[in-house]
């Protein structure tokens, strides 16, 4: 109910290439598409799960937020916001929000399964309407620090290159002091692997997702404005503080996508 079978999802693609499946022919297609342009896009797809796996973890062990407000959670995997969290702290409380109408016929009942994890329906590019669902309001403590998470989303917003910035503005003053805003997105990397990151951008472009936008550092860091950045910044999502030493050559596909935390004071 509700799904365009000729019209490929952001989360369905994501789910094929991290080898789910929970997809359609049309998103296998799309992915096909994107390998053709890049053949180990799949890498970016692997170490943007790395990432968020880590960056909660780290929220988890590091600080003292038990809150989480994931933005565009996708189809579920082997490791949700709530399971990394909730290993570390068991009373960690999780909301998830998308729009894909699979998600919610299916995902609900993983993301649901404690009585500490909601799931809720809603466009995170408008910002109100998810601060203002009640759920939201009543699932999560606003007087309390809250890890709110984009991952892999905002490069996928339809409207002016500025929008996702004003988006998260909204986001961040609606957080509490103590806050903290995980985010990754596809890296212009202004150098020689521009060439190939623009064939993957029109790879895209050309496909029923509808595009994807590629932003520069300085664009990127634009999304965390007014948070103190931890340590090291924007950066590639395989340097974002890693499990270990990078002994497997690092490709193209490592350097197109990045991302960070920042907190607010």
């Amino acid at each position: 109910m509700g799904v365009d079978p000729n019209r490929a999802s952001v989360a369905r693609v994501y789910d094929y290439l991290l080898g789910g499946s929970d997809n359609y022919e049309i998103d296998r297609t799309t992915g096909e598409q994107m390998a053709a342009a890049m053949p180990d896009v799949v890498e970016v797809a692997k170490e943007n799960r790395a990432f968020l796996i880590r960056a909660m973890r780290f929220i988890a062990k590091q600080t003292d937020v038990t809150q989480f407000l994931d933005c565009g959670s996708g189809l579920p995997t082997a490791e949700n916001v709530h399971q990394v969290a909730q290993r570390v702290n068991p009373e960690s409380k999780v909301v998830y929000v998308d729009n894909d109408p699979v998600i919610t016929a299916h995902g609900r009942a993983l993301l649901e399964e404690n009585e500490l994890t909601r799931y809720v329906e809603g466009d995170i590019f408008d910002p109100r309407s998810i601060l203002d669902n009640e759920v939201v309001r009543t699932h999560l403590d606003w007087t309390q620090p809250i890890a709110l998470s984009q991952v892999a989303t905002l490069h996928h917003h339809k409207g002016e290159r500025s929008a996702p910035a004003e988006v998260m503005r909204q986001y961040i003053d609606a957080l509490p002091r103590g806050s903290y805003v995980i985010i990754s997105h596809l890296l212009d990397p202004e150098s020689e692997d521009t060439a190939v990151m623009r064939e993957l951008e029109e790879a895209v472009a050309r496909g029923s997702l509808g595009g994807a936008t590629w932003r520069t550092r300085a664009e990127i860091q634009e999304l965390f404005d007014g948070l103190e950045m931890i340590e090291p910044g924007i950066t590639e999502l395989v340097h974002w503080w890693p499990d270990g030493p990078q002994l497997k050559p690092i490709t193209v596909a490592h350097r197109i996508i990045a991302g960070g935390i920042g907190r607010k004071l």
